[in-house]
């Protein structure tokens, strides 16, 4: 960019020139600043755009043999610069074909046949089966050219087998349970800054979709129930009267309200006596579409208040297996996460109408849908909980490009479980990720947090996606302090919630919303490599006390935390910030005023993960 429009850009942030610099903005960042579809001060640019479809999904589900039907009409919207000759398709169910790449162990005997495409028409016109391509995941054909802002409507009619094991997000449960997710073709994501989305999806990094609209019909034997994405708009249709007022309770009350009883399991009077119900469910401005059903769980659902401006309420369920105990007490842990986030952290009104945690085989997050594993200790079911119903604003509300950044939403939601778990059980310290953060600190795998999700390997597959980044918006937090790293969250969220933000769209907002430059770590923790180690070098006696010089033997900054004992038996703590390190200090010197004799120091603390602990403590003679 001309340095003269990059100085005015500048100036009109209050930044210094420095500040953009520092960090390695790569080609295409850059040229999406040029067209002003992005701007350098981390907002959507004035010519930011993002495409998005209508999806009319009419699905029938066979529980016996798991085979799905389906036809999706699309309305698809051309909002970008482009013409588009062209249209990309994810074809998710494709990971269980036999003979497509995976990462994700597939058992051989649940291979089959993948999703199968029998009609699909563009504005009207048949596409035949030589102009579609299926490689894996990905589909794609031909079109007539589509214009900036002209329309594209398309139908396709499908079906494949739900796989019965080799349970990767969705599928059977149990005889009479199911979690479908991924279950129609959907368009990929074409964007400013990589065009289409043509990463394969291979069952590990996760997924990129565009906010769209749902309207779904689907239709189930007569005696299972449904939970989806969106709100059910047949509710008396499908229910019987007794279960129906009780859902009306649930959606006013702050008390928990048992939908489904074991007594309306034995007496069979859920829903309408009838062979087949169409669940008909709606959704608005929201990246995916999912359900779930079964015959013979229990339900049990509360509501609270998310924002008091408007006394909006959020809707919290737990639909589960009686056999599953660790279950009965999830609906708390849902329903205290939902306040926590709206609350607390990120303080920020819980955004759906209503949240659904499905007792399934995974631990995975969808729009206002969990599927999670019964969990054999309290703990776990905690953090499990508000872990995956936190992805509701990462990635959900934010539409974050998982598949290549899985740090801008798992980071996210580890965090939200490190803090919002103490929530709810004041009992739980929560130390997800920190060791093995230490412990791969510096080896082969711990590549930068800025390495694409698809490229890392070993134990950095874990840690860059979830404690590494998680630690640096704590220590940031720490760093801003709560009151101005709210505010700068904040800031970003209201830039970019239902649009798709890129890593520097955060680093730059931040900055913004915080009125610091903050690259300088950026930079050290997201950019650059090497071992965490922070070690105590000396204690040296002063007029008011101590000075207490401590080692930094990497780049990285982390907090520094003291825990002193003296000799009158008492002990104290002192903590330092990553401020402590902003000007590139490789030791610095903290000054400790006491008049007690100090006896030893201990350097360290929960989250700061220090790989060796051999220079952590001192005796002071």
């Amino acid at each position: 960019m001309n340095k003269f429009i990059m100085a005015g850009l500048i100036n009109m942030m209050g930044l210094s020139a420095f500040a953009q610099q520092a960090l390695p903005v790569p080609a295409a960042i850059q040229q999406a600043y040029t067209k002003g579809t992005r701007n350098v001060n981390g907002g959507p640019g004035a010519k930011y755009w993002q495409n998005t479809a209508d999806y009319d999904l009419k699905v029938n589900f066979d529980p016996v043999s798991r085979m799905l039907k389906g036809t999706v009409a699309v309305v698809y919207k051309n909002q970008s610069p482009d013409t588009l000759k062209e249209l990309w398709f994810k074809l998710y169910p494709n990971l269980y074909k036999k003979g497509v790449p995976r990462i994700s162990k597939i058992a051989e005997k649940d291979q089959g046949d993948g999703m199968q495409i029998s009609a699909m028409e563009v504005n009207g016109k048949t596409i035949s089966s030589d102009a579609i391509v299926i490689d894996g995941t990905n589909m794609h054909t031909t079109i007539s050219s589509l214009a900036p802002g002209a329309t594209a409507k398309l139908t396709i009619t499908y079906q494949y087998e739900l796989n019965k094991g080799s349970h990767t997000r969705t599928g059977q449960v149990d005889d009479g349970a199911y979690f479908i997710a991924y279950f129609f073709p959907r368009i990929a994501v074409y964007d400013d800054v990589d065009g289409w989305n043509k990463y394969p999806y291979l069952g590990e990094a996760e997924f990129y979709n565009d906010f769209c609209n749902f309207k779904a019909a689907v239709t189930v034997p007569g005696d299972y129930v449904l939970w989806a994405t969106g709100d059910l708009k047949n509710t008396k249709s499908v229910f019987s009267p007794a279960i129906a007022e009780k859902i009306a309770l649930a959606e006013k009350v702050d008390s928990v309200v048992n939908v489904i009883t074991p007594a309306d399991l034995a007496a069979q009077r859920i829903t309408t006596k009838q062979d087949l119900n169409t669940w008909k469910f709606e959704a608005e401005k929201v990246t995916d579409f999912v359900f779930a059903l079964s015959n013979h769980y229990l339900w049990k659902s509360s509501s609270l208040v998310v924002d008091p401006k408007t006394n909006r309420r959020t809707r919290v369920d737990a639909v589960f297996n009686a056999d599953h105990k660790d279950y009965y007490e999830v609906i708390d842990f849902a329903r205290k996460t939902v306040e926590s986030m709206s609350y607390q952290f990120p303080k920020w009104p819980f955004p759906y109408a209503h949240e659904t945690v499905f007792d399934g085989l995974d631990q995975m997050e969808y729009p206002m849908m969990v599927n999670d594993n019964p969990t054999g200790k309290r703990q776990d079911g905690i953090t499990l909980t508000d872990h995956e119903i936190f992805h509701t604003m990462f990635p959900f509300y934010m539409g974050i490009n998982e598949t290549k950044y899985g740090w801008m939403d798992e980071g996210w939601a580890t965090i939200g479980e490190w803090l919002i778990s103490p929530m709810i059980d004041p009992d739980v310290v929560d130390e997800y990720g920190v060791s093995a953060t230490a412990i791969s600190s510096g080896s082969g795998n711990d590549t930068p947090i800025m390495t694409f999700t698809t490229d890392l390997k070993g134990a950095g597959t874990f840690t860059n996606t979830y404690p590494k980044p998680g630690l640096g918006y704590l220590f940031v937090k720490d760093y801003l302090g709560d009151e101005v790293f709210t505010k700068a969250l904040h800031h970003y969220i209201e830039q970019w919630h239902g649009k798709h933000p890129m890593p520097f769209d955060f680093f730059y907002s931040m900055n913004e919303g915080s009125g610091k430059n903050l690259d300088w770590f950026w930079k050290r923790w997201f950019f650059d490599g090497g071992v965490n180690d922070l070690g105590l070098l000396s204690a040296d006696k002063t007029a008011e006390g101590y000075a207490v010089r401590v080692e930094n033997k990497s780049g990285r900054p982390m907090p520094v935390d003291l825990n002193l004992y003296f000799t009158d038996g008492s002990t104290d703590k002192l903590h330092q910030t990553i401020g402590v390190w902003e000007n590139g200090e490789k030791v610095i010197t903290i000054p400790l005023t006491t008049a007690k004799k100090l006896k030893r120091i201990l350097l360290g603390s929960t989250y700061v993960p220090d790989k060796f602990d051999n220079n952590n403590f001192l005796n002071i003679k």
